[in-house]
């Protein structure tokens, strides 16, 4: 792995080279602002380039709707693996009805779903409800 990494920052999406040891404490060299939250982004067509395709950190993106039952039973159990993992993945959760578009493009068909992206590319995909022990088990693969 290398000692540093290209990412975007969520909130001005500035391309930031960020040392790997310190990504926890890591800070946005444009707007000053923190990198990680411990919570999940809301992703849309307007940062998915920075935060997906230009960034060379993994990210976990939740594709959900208001309307889907098992949508809010996921929602929790992914915020929490979010405070736990970060920042050795990065997560995203796309509105399928907001920005149906993005769910097109990635062939959306039941949710929620989740895909691991790793500098834009597909790398992994799961359909359904998961448990956060499961949840952890399945990104454990793809953390740095």
């Amino acid at each position: 792995m290398s000692d540093s990494l290209h990412l975007a920052c969520p909130h001005c999406l500035a391309i930031n080279r960020v040392v790997t040891a310190r990504l926890p404490a890591s800070r946005c060299g444009k707007c000053k602002q923190a990198m990680f939250s411990g919570a999940p982004l809301e992703l849309t067509s307007a940062n998915y380039a920075a935060l997906i395709e230009r960034s060379e950190l993994p990210v976990v993106v939740d594709f959900w709707a208001s309307w889907c039952g098992p949508c809010k039973m996921m929602a929790p159990v992914f915020a929490q693996t979010a405070a736990e993992l970060e920042p050795r993945i990065r997560f995203a959760k796309l509105d399928t009805e907001a920005e149906p578009s993005l769910a097109g493009r990635f062939g959306i068909r039941s949710i929620p779903t989740l895909i691991v992206f790793k500098q834009g590319r597909e790398i992994a995909r799961q359909a359904g409800l998961m448990q956060g022990s499961q949840l952890k088990r399945w990104l454990d693969p793809h953390l740095i």
